[in-house]
């Protein structure tokens, strides 16, 4: 059975709808009102603030820890200053992806991990006969997200940190009524965002404190619902939707290489050897059968298609994780594994997993949409990744 994260008491009192989902074993809210659509708005137009205090985070510390850190993910944390922060994915012996998530760099030989699937075991395995030390600090430190155009403001305000220079993917030290905590220039949004960790202890303090100021910058609590829209605008993946875990798959077409989901840049092949290297040598070499992909559906077809039925469309509220086929003539080419009306954009916008052959910028195909019990199919192209992607993202906020 779930149970509450560290600011339950808050996030409870807030939740009028009722609606949650289990996230890691803990109560998560899916929605704090009936409908999500102020929640979004705060994170596109305001600032929102986000428990995701369930992601799975370790301590790695120790004489080996960067040798550890380097020998399971595909990127050189030798480039990677301390008080630094990197998105990375890290593979099995086949070069397939485990998961993906955050490693900040605290000190030396000091880190902070992040994962969405429990990985101590794996990370400990890795580590067998060297100097380091893994904790689980899972229950021991609790994070929040602050996202949106204000959130800087916000920050500045309420927090004794120097939030004025913190430059994107990148951590400070500070407090927020006095608690102790560490601030990351990032997010899950693909806005201007940071992530505050907490002392799990201390975590309600920090909630009232950026309540109380937040006030005046039109702070919301925001939910899943409105996040996982935000997180299909910014071309972000989510592990068990947009792909599977390689620990997960039960057939070979489950299991992803990094260069199928975007994540090729984040392969160092020219640095010491790591979990998975041999084989994504191969891939890079050979390329790969599949792509990751945005699509922008054409909502004049889905109107069209609607009208046959006597049916007015309605645009879909929220992000569908159902995945369906995509198709080039009678041949299915992929599936969109995520679907989802961006109210920005005013688009109807979907990550796919589509073939190689098919996955060029401007390439037209088909994804299946169902009216009425009946499938049907309906025009996409295919898009650039993000398909959101402001400056205030990276930018010095003022």
């Amino acid at each position: 059975m779930p149970v509450g994260t560290a600011f339950h008491e808050r996030t409870f009192a807030l939740c009028h709808s009722l609606s949650y989902r289990e996230w890691s074993g803990y109560y998560t809210v899916s929605v704090y009102e009936v409908h999500h659509e102020h929640e979004y708005n705060a994170i596109r137009n305001a600032c929102a603030l986000i428990d995701i205090t369930p992601l799975y985070k370790y301590l790695v510390s120790g004489k080996d820890a960067t040798k550890l850190v380097n020998r399971v993910i595909t990127r050189d944390i030798n480039k990677v200053k301390v008080g630094q922060v990197i998105y990375c994915c890290w593979c099995d012996e086949q070069g397939k992806v485990i998961d993906d998530g955050t490693i900040t760099r605290l000190e030396e030989n000091k880190y902070r991990w992040t994962a969405a699937d429990p990985s101590l075991r794996w990370f400990r395995q890795n580590g067998l006969n060297m100097d380091v030390q893994i904790e689980d600090i899972s229950e021991k430190v609790a994070a929040l997200a602050l996202q949106g155009p204000t959130s800087g403001k916000l920050l500045k305000a309420v927090a004794e940190a120097d939030i004025a220079n913190l430059k994107y993917f990148r951590v400070t030290r500070g407090k927020i009524a006095g608690v102790p905590v560490d601030i990351s220039r990032t997010g899950y949004t693909g806005d201007l965002g940071y992530e505050i960790w907490v002392p799990w202890n201390d975590a309600v303090r920090v909630w009232d404190a950026l309540a109380v100021t937040g006030r005046q910058f039109d702070l919301h609590a925001a939910g899943m619902l409105a996040l996982d829209v935000a997180r299909v605008e910014a071309g972000l993946l989510l592990i068990e939707v947009d792909y599977i875990s390689s620990k997960k798959a039960l057939i070979p077409s489950q299991k992803y290489s990094p260069y199928e989901l975007g994540f090729g840049r984040m392969v160092h092949l020219e640095k010491e050897n790591f979990v998975g290297k041999a084989a994504l040598v191969q891939d890079s070499k050979n390329g790969v059968a599949r792509q990751l992909v945005g699509l922008e559906v054409d909502w004049v077809e889905v109107e069209e298609l609607h009208e046959r039925f006597g049916l007015t469309p309605a645009a879909p509220s929220q992000a569908s994780r159902v995945a369906v086929p995509v198709y080039v003539g009678e041949k299915q080419v992929g599936k969109a594994t995520t679907t989802a009306f961006s109210p920005l954009l005013k688009k109807l916008i979907a990550l796919a997993s589509v073939d190689t052959a098919h996955s060029q910028v401007g390439t037209k195909v088909q994804m299946e949409i169902t009216i009425e019990a009946v499938r049907q199919r309906v025009t996409a192209r295919v898009v650039k990744l993000p398909f959101f992607n402001p400056e205030r993202k990276t930018a010095v906020p003022v």
